[in-house]
């Protein structure tokens, strides 16, 4: 890429116009253009770098495209379209910028089922002031519990920094034990565990079931691959203890959901707070809505109202890599799935 040449940016994504400008004046190389919600196929032939929420074009009809950021963490659910399996396009995603509110909400439901809310929600449901509440409420210290969390990314780690500043002990699982730090991600400045200090043990992932036996609470939070489809079964279920909870945050898929509505009405686990599900949305039919030791929330973890802002952020530190020549951020590993 001559570094005097024009770099054509389209935009199939909602940004307002304030961050539009503020992509543009990054360099006055960039030729930033919004088209959402559609792409036609004039402006996609010129287009060098593409941020899309959903548009992926044909291969034969994007000749210069070299370089594809995500709108999202995942990318699971685009891999099937053949232009993210282009070798000489770079993919990237906004990992990380989720990692606050996400933690957030795990610690959040954590909580919840410590103290008994959703029983309580249902008394104040009835007015009704029970007579012995001590007798029904007995949260456990938050300090003399364990969390163990599947997947140390940057969901984990942010979770693992709020979870210890309670005192809790912090236990984690990740694909590669080798190292411990976060590399090429991006990290939101004073958040996470970019060197991967706080676990007090980190386990192999296929020793998930191992940590489940020492967790009050099992956090989920890999990206789904071919790898982690249904990593929580009933093997790693039967594993947690009776007043264990599970929390998953990733994607229906990392959990097996059979296995998962057995677990939760046989009293095999105390209960489960789920954000995401196999099938979305969830069925009306679904067992899990009526099982009353279920917290259901409808994909919003991961969201929040300035998260075009956030992705932003992301977008124009690898704008200003990709004009440097220098590796970007958040750049999907296509052996991996992520």
């Amino acid at each position: 890429m001559a570094e005097t040449e024009p770099v054509i940016v389209t935009l199939a994504m909602d940004f307002s116009d304030e961050i539009v400008a503020e992509l543009r004046e990054i360099s006055p190389r960039l030729q930033v253009e919004r088209h959402f919600p559609g792409v036609s196929p004039d402006v996609i032939a010129r287009t060098e770098i593409l941020y899309t929420t959903g548009y992926y074009p044909e291969p034969e009809q994007a000749p210069k495209l070299r370089w594809i950021q995500m709108n999202s963490a995942g990318v699971n659910h685009a891999l099937h379209h053949p232009i993210m399996r282009a070798e000489d396009i770079v993919v990237t995603t906004t990992s990380g910028i989720h990692a606050s509110n996400m933690a957030q909400y795990c610690l959040m439901t954590m909580l919840m089922f410590n103290y008994q809310m959703r029983f309580a929600f249902t008394l104040q449901s009835r007015a009704e002031w029970p007579d012995e509440p001590h007798s029904l409420f007995e949260p456990v210290d938050m300090d003399l519990q364990t969390v163990g969390i599947v997947g140390y990314g940057s969901i984990g780690r942010e979770l693992a920094r709020l979870c210890s500043m309670i005192g809790m002990t912090v236990l984690a699982s990740k694909r590669d034990i080798s190292s411990t730090e976060e590399m090429s991600a991006y990290v939101m400045p004073g958040f996470g565990d970019p060197n991967g200090d706080i676990p007090d043990r980190i386990y192999p992932a296929a020793t998930v079931a191992s940590m489940a036996k020492d967790s009050d609470y099992l956090v989920v939070t890999v990206p789904l691959t071919e790898a982690t489809e249904h990593l929580i079964d009933d093997e790693v279920l039967s594993a947690m203890k009776e007043s264990a909870v599970l929390i998953n945050v990733s994607r229906g898929a990392v959990v097996d959901e059979k296995a998962l509505i057995t677990a939760l009405s046989s009293g095999q686990i105390a209960g489960a707070a789920l954000d995401v599900f196999e099938e979305e949305p969830l069925p009306n039919t679904s067992p899990l809505w009526n099982l009353d030791n279920v917290v259901i929330t409808p994909h919003l973890s991961g969201f929040t109202r300035d998260y075009h802002d956030k992705a932003a952020r992301v977008f124009k530190e690898n704008l200003r890599r990709y004009l440097d020549n220098r590796p970007l951020l958040n750049q999907m590993d296509r052996a991996k799935g992520y």
